[in-house]
């Protein structure tokens, strides 16, 4: 029996602003953009959150829920930073640590360097060693596999603590809701719910047609996942499958070369990030959104490769099959994807996502 701890981070980018700044410690904290420039939030305190404030909300919206909001600009230096703390405090406890983020991670403590067998003590060993050398706090969840301890982190934030033990499974998984399984997101809970799928045990006892009429290929999967069942294993040197980029505009853009532009200066950036991180990329995608809120993506695929100019050329000409510029653009994005190692020289660690300024 395997025993999985996810650690995450409590309202991290929030927390770290609220450490190092006492004037914004106990008062509701967003970090992200300003409202009038279509910001959104990044990451929001528990006090902001009691007036409903939540990460990826527009900050316009943030601010009509909360007056008196405090925004503050993000500091992603600094955020790395403390990630890299935190997550080498984690490997000192074992060697198998899967970072998801910045802010939160798996790790197998099955054996540990601790040799320390309950996983609830090398959990709460972890909790209180963050807490000391970064004073910030972090939610644990311990179950025998992955999908349940990242569902048991949740459960109690923030600073919580919460064990699902294998006797325990069965009773834990009749509590939750059926947007509890990966991959279900709200338009496809609601699908479910609709067809009178609402509690994750529900989906054990649902028609197997009716199912794969709503999620298509991962009915399989979300079954196992409702049965308790989740074999994957806890992968420290998980490679990225992409990186992107986009940016939300203060106004419309019109102008085609403006946009041409745009896009070929976030393409350079994600082929300048597969060099520096020695991957190359089979697929170029991009993103519109329009004026009217309606979204398309575009992507191309071809041989592995690097190349700047290749990327950029590749990115630019998928923009012009579509009708930015015909059509007012609220939004651009550009990223790669299909990610290879070039030549085995790849970095560990988890994808860092440039928000921009957020939809």
């Amino acid at each position: 029996m395997r025993r999985i701890v996810h650690l995450d981070m409590d309202a991290f980018y929030a927390s770290v602003e609220q450490r190092d700044d006492p004037a914004l410690r106990g008062k509701p904290v967003a970090v992200g953009g300003r409202p009038e420039t279509r910001g959104v939030v990044a990451a929001a305190s528990y006090e902001a959150r009691r007036f409903g404030v939540r990460s990826a909300m527009p900050m316009a919206r943030a601010v009509r829920l909360c007056p008196q909001l405090m925004i503050v600009h993000p500091d992603f230096e600094r955020y790395r930073q403390v990630s890299r703390q935190v997550m080498e405090l984690l490997r000192t406890c074992t060697p198998l640590v899967e970072p998801l983020s910045l802010d939160e991670a798996y790790l197998d403590v099955t054996e540990n360097n601790w040799h320390e067998p309950l996983a609830t003590n090398v959990a709460k060993r972890l909790k209180r060693e963050i807490f000391e050398s970064t004073r910030l706090t972090a939610s644990a969840g311990v179950a025998p596999n992955k999908f349940l301890a990242k569902i048991a982190s949740g459960w109690k934030k923030p600073d919580g603590l919460t064990v699902v033990a294998p006797e325990r499974v069965e009773s834990f998984l009749q509590q939750l809701p059926v947007d509890a399984l990966w991959g279900v997101g709200p338009v496809t809970a609601r699908r479910l719910r609709e067809r009178g799928i609402q509690r994750l045990v529900d989906v054990r006892s649902a028609a197997p047609d009716l199912l794969r009429s709503v999620v298509g290929s991962m009915a399989d999967s979300l079954l196992k996942l409702a049965m308790g069942e989740d074999d994957r294993p806890v992968e420290p040197n998980r490679k990225p499958k992409s990186s992107s980029s986009e940016v939300t505009y203060a106004e419309d853009l019109t102008d085609p070369g403006m946009i041409r532009d745009e896009i070929a200066g976030m393409a350079r950036d994600n082929a300048l990030w597969l060099g520096r991180k020695g991957f190359v990329a089979r697929t170029v995608v991009i993103k519109v959104r329009y004026a009217d809120f309606s979204t398309i993506t575009r992507s191309h695929s071809d041989r592995p490769t690097n190349d700047v100019d290749g990327i950029v050329r590749r990115a630019v000409a998928l923009i012009e099959k579509t009708e930015a510029g015909k059509r007012a653009v609220r939004l651009l994005g550009a990223g790669v994807s299909n990610l290879e190692p070039l030549g085995g020289g790849a970095e560990d660690g988890a994808l860092e996502l440039d928000l921009g300024s957020g939809p």
